[in-house]
């Protein structure tokens, strides 16, 4: 019988190989030729929906073995029971804490004082789509929405949310069933490698995707249109980045790790969101990193895709700020008692939308159709800069759940330390996406 090969050692990619630079330099030329060219740059819309549809098609199936592995693996179902358990914990609490910080930031800025607009000017027409979308985002019929039409019906829909109920209710079957299920595990995990390989090979479209959609971004809106708005814009960003960095990098600090580490081991994914808008796109990959930093597949099969829906940091800030924007600058007055309506009904709607193309923006509608005070028809006041906003709140959801998938780790005792350290320092495993 012939021996099995050994798998030879990766080769040593060059500088200009590494997929970061790739994916900094395609966003760097689309910005510019959507500048100088904006038709040209508008036109080229196809190339970055393309891409992100490329890597939707891949997400149902590593949620699904991945979980299903994770939990069929461990055996022991209170210790998945559990880490959701945990993971809604931390949720609710950051989840909160970033509608609080947007909601001051807002107070202190108050980046809306001064504009002075009668809210009979605004045009309702251009966020009625919206608007009617928002009626469809309720809290129940998100619940119901979890539950998949088959089995595998949610594999072939691609609902991140489905996909998950489906693989966790596998997953306790075959840990269940025991050892008569150790073969299909098996096949599930060799499926695995073949589906993570499918991944690195779908992420060398990444350059490509994120020069089309930067590209159209700012050929459809312009650089110029930042500067109405610009207020706004600094300070959602400025306040993005001081969550992440201060609040976030408080978290990482207290479990043993540099924020700034974490960001630049993500530092490929980061600009891939950052270029295509989408923080789903890069979930496949964060899957991977993550389990290469030292976090168990179960806990990030589990953490990683309902944070996708339950941890949305930069949404909840953006959903605060905006609301007291609007209001600020149709000299709208909010009481402390509908301040914490809006508290309230920002949590449930931001769930309520989850996995809605552009949810963002539909969740802010769902959150002004319960405050008489806002209407509705002042978000066509940030409409034009929705697009930049979304690029800095998909961010902050990706870096939100990536210090939640180590931070649960380490909360139930499971951080591999030293994968971790070895991730963090810029030596990632060999195979890992990046090389």
């Amino acid at each position: 019988m012939q021996p099995i090969a050994t798998a030879q050692p990766p080769r040593p990619v060059r500088w200009w190989g590494h997929l970061y630079l790739q994916v900094l330099v395609a966003i760097a030329i689309g910005a510019a030729l959507g500048h100088f060219w904006p038709a040209t740059g508008a036109s080229l819309k196809p190339l970055g929906d393309g891409f992100i549809a490329l890597v939707k098609m891949i997400i149902a199936p590593v949620i699904f073995l991945t979980v299903v592995t994770g939990i069929a693996r461990m055996g022991n179902l209170g210790a998945a029971g559990r880490i959701v358990l945990k993971a809604f914990a931390y949720f609710l609490f950051f989840s909160t804490l970033a509608l609080i910080v947007g909601l001051l930031v807002g107070h202190l800025v108050q980046p809306g004082a001064g504009l002075h607009i009668d809210p009979r000017s605004l045009d309702a027409g251009s966020v009625q789509t919206y608007a009617e979308q928002a009626k469809h985002s309720s809290v129940v019929e998100f619940l119901m929405g979890i539950i998949p039409t088959t089995l595998v019906s949610a594999l072939v829909t691609g609902q991140i949310l489905q996909t998950l109920f489906v693989a966790i209710l596998f997953g306790v079957a075959m840990a269940l069933v025991g050892e008569p299920a150790a073969p299909v595990l098996d096949l599930l995990e060799r499926i695995a490698l073949i589906v993570f390989r499918l991944v690195a090979i779908l992420m060398r479209a990444a350059p490509v995707g994120a020069f089309g959609a930067i590209a159209f971004t700012v050929g459809k809106y312009g650089v110029a249109t930042l500067a109405n708005l610009g207020a706004l814009v600094a300070t959602f960003y400025l306040t993005a980045l001081i969550f992440v960095l201060v609040i976030l990098g408080a978290v990482g600090w207290w479990c043993g790790f540099s924020i700034l580490a974490l960001i630049r081991y993500l530092k490929a994914e980061l600009l891939l969101v950052l270029g295509t808008s989408s923080s789903e796109a890069a979930l496949p990959a964060l899957i991977e990193k993550m389990e290469d930093a030292g976090c168990p597949r179960t806990v990030v099969g589990l953490v990683v895709p309902t944070g996708y829906s339950f941890n949305l940091d930069g949404t909840n800030i953006y959903m605060t700020l905006a609301v007291l924007f609007i209001a600020q600058a149709i000299g709208a007055h909010l009481s402390l008692e509908q301040q914490l309506i809006l508290l309230g009904v920002a949590m449930l709607t931001s769930k309520g939308a989850a996995g809605v193309t552009g949810s963002g923006f539909i969740t802010l509608a769902a959150t002004l159709q319960v405050l008489p005070t806002v209407p509705v028809a002042g978000m066509a006041l940030i409409l034009g800069v929705d697009r930049f906003m979304s690029e800095c709140r998909s961010l902050t959801n990706f870096i939100g759940n990536a210090v939640a998938t180590i931070v649960v780790a380490r909360w139930e005792g499971v951080l591999d330390r030293e994968a971790l350290n070895r991730a963090l320092s810029g030596k990632p495993m060999p195979g890992s996406v990046d090389e």
